[in-house]
């Protein structure tokens, strides 16, 4: 399916015809070793190769299935605001296509990956405007609602993937410097777990003083299931590790102080850190008096928050209102075939499980891949019930394909 002319103006004639042809093929997933071992060895030739191609294929891939959203929802503002940057980002990779490996192109595609990080800089909160524009105007029915989610949960994690590649290339071979000598473009092959995990927590515990002028403590046990009294690493992309610790740790000290109020005592949040033969699992631990099973189902879903809507003019952080913490958080674990989930107890607290590949050859990404079976799931209308009640997983649309 091409996009429609109203959409996206410019891909009409032959730049129509190249979203179609990119968007046959399948996107490439690679392990977090194959990065690893590229960022050591290979070249920035075939780098740019290899990515003029990759990116313009994990782009074909998505937008066709932006197309397939609700047309109320991409008539909003800030979903084609979305659109044309993608347009916009797209047209422009297609101009290095037949483009050979010199270091002149290679130096002119580094500065065009650099042009679309920052056009797609703010895609996460322009989409999450789009979904306040559409509630506001007409609201969104139940079909239409699951079939919105279906697509987020790609539309992110084929953005994770993108940025991924684009950070990657640029720090070793651009001129982006890395966090430190040791990383290997975003990546760090000795990721020290345990000083993410309290790096995380000490930057949420400032804003829940901030807030609250209080907040719970923590205790942090960690156990090598591998390496017996050694501190815990794993190869990872430390960004992506704290940006799930953060969001939990947010999470649980609102929870928490909450639950217990201020001038109480406040119980600490316990952190569990093992690392086993081939998974990295951390387990967080509050007693924030947790949540329904109701309101567990929904704190996933994009269109659902417990917090009041963000003011439009800019003085909030980012993304705080929209809902979407947790929901990418568990995008950022699964994209290299991790998880994250929770357990809750109505009345007492909530554990939050992240899992982690902990050998780097098994930890591919997962990628959406635009086929018959999303075009189905994105399309599909109001569904017969085939239970007297709902179900908790039953019917539901996979998060991923």
């Amino acid at each position: 399916m091409r996009f429609s002319r109203k959409l996206l103006g410019p891909f009409v004639g032959s730049l129509a015809k190249k979203l179609d042809y990119y968007s046959q093929f399948q996107p490439s997933s690679l392990t977090i070793q194959q990065y690893l071992d590229f960022g050591r060895i290979g070249t920035a030739a075939n780098s740019y190769t290899f990515l003029k191609n990759e990116l313009l294929v994990r782009l074909a891939n998505i937008m066709q299935e932006f197309t397939l959203l609700p047309p109320k929802l991409l008539q909003m503002p800030s979903s084609k605001m979305v659109s044309n940057w993608y347009a916009e980002s797209f047209e422009d990779l297609l101009c290095f296509e037949a483009s050979d490996a010199s270091p002149e192109q290679v130096a002119r595609f580094n500065d065009q990956l650099t042009v679309v990080l920052k056009r797609h800089a703010h895609v996460v909160e322009t989409m999450a405007e789009g979904l306040i524009e559409l509630r506001e105007s007409d609201g969104v029915d139940i079909a239409s609602e699951k079939g919105i989610q279906y697509f987020l949960d790609r539309f992110y994690i084929n953005r994770i993937s993108i940025r991924m590649l684009q950070n990657q290339h640029l720090v070793v071979f651009g001129n982006v410097l890395p966090e430190s000598p040791r990383h290997v473009g975003c990546i760090d092959p000795a990721c020290d777990v345990e000083s993410v995990v309290y790096d995380a927590f000490e930057n949420a515990r400032f804003l829940c003083d901030r807030y609250y002028l209080t907040s719970p403590s923590m205790k942090l046990e960690m156990h090598n299931a591998v390496e017996k009294g050694k501190p815990i690493s794993i190869v990872a992309v430390p960004s992506h590790l704290y940006h799930m610790m953060f969001e939990l740790f947010k999470n649980a000290m609102r929870a928490t102080v909450e639950y217990h109020g201020v001038d109480d005592d406040l119980p600490d949040i316990k952190v569990y850190v093992v690392k086993g033969q081939e998974d990295l699992s951390i387990k967080i631990c509050d007693r924030g008096g947790g949540v329904s099973r109701t309101i567990l189902e929904r704190l996933y879903n994009y269109m659902y928050s417990t917090a009041p809507p963000p003011p439009r003019d800019g003085t909030q952080a980012p993304l705080a209102g929209y809902g979407y913490g947790l929901p990418l958080s568990r995008l950022y674990a699964r994209y290299f075939l991790g998880d994250l989930f929770l357990v809750s107890m109505e009345g007492h607290g909530t554990d939050a499980c992240i899992y982690l590949k902990a050998v780097p050859v098994e930890a591919s990404e997962v990628l959406p891949i635009y086929s018959t079976s999303s075009r189905r799931n994105l399309t599909m209308g109001p569904q017969v019930a085939d239970w007297s009640h709902h179900v908790p997983g039953q019917g539901n649309r996979p998060a991923q394909s």
